[in-house]
């Protein structure tokens, strides 16, 4: 009878202890907008950055979304939603980037726009290295700040080595370019293959993973 009467008012002062998010909210929202106002008189162009990274944040807040999570919840938890959402993502883009590409390359095929990159073993290199740390931070760029905005102190100390990184690559990227980035070469599939079949690859392998990503979501759960 006392264990209860204990934990009936540790709730209680659980309850008393809560604040009241709405008028932080409120300021939120007014300061965003005021944001946005003063963006659009000093140029019409960062006004409509601004509330597409705001509407993205909110997006990647409210959905989860982290590129991390995609590839570790499969392992230590057996969940595929959020692998089988950055699949469905990356097809998207690949739908809207090769749509822009494609009418580049029908007026000028030398012009063709986006970061086409030379690939080799600094390739492979890198992504390694960046895939154990996100791992090991907790969470790729977009989920880093995600959590940083959430008040995750954790996060803000993997921002804070996520940006000395950065300098220091950034600082060091003439040296990597020189010696080995510049003599590999890059990879455009729809020039090495031709537009029909590296779209039907690239559809092809995202939809297999999809279907596999799928089937081992579901196997884990029935466990």
């Amino acid at each position: 009878m006392g264990e209860t009467k204990i934990q009936v008012s540790t709730r209680a002062k659980t309850k008393k202890n809560k604040v009241n998010q709405i008028p932080f909210g409120v300021a939120l929202l007014i300061a965003i907008v005021g944001v946005g106002f003063f963006a659009a008189n000093q140029a019409p162009k960062a006004a409509i950055m601004w509330t597409f990274g705001v509407a993205l944040g909110y997006t990647l807040q409210r959905s989860r979304f982290c590129f991390t999570a995609s590839m570790r919840d499969p392992v230590l938890t057996g969940s595929t939603s959020l692998t089988k959402a950055v699949i469905i993502a990356i097809a998207t883009a690949t739908i809207g980037f090769a749509s822009i590409q494609y009418s580049a390359f029908l007026k000028d095929p030398s012009k063709i726009p986006g970061n086409i990159s030379p690939v080799g073993i600094h390739t492979a290199i890198g992504a390694i290295m960046f895939g154990i740390g996100m791992v090991i931070a907790g969470g790729c760029a977009s989920g880093t700040l995600m959590r940083v905005g959430e008040g995750f102190m954790m996060q803000w100390l993997s921002l804070v080595f996520f940006i000395i990184g950065s300098l220091w690559g950034a600082h060091d990227f003439g040296w990597w370019s020189k010696n080995l980035i510049s003599k590999t070469k890059p990879v455009f599939l729809p020039k090495v293959l031709g537009w029909p079949l590296a779209l039907l690859i690239q559809f092809g392998l995202l939809f297999v993973i999809y279907i596999v990503a799928d089937w081992y979501g579901n196997k884990k759960i029935n466990e």
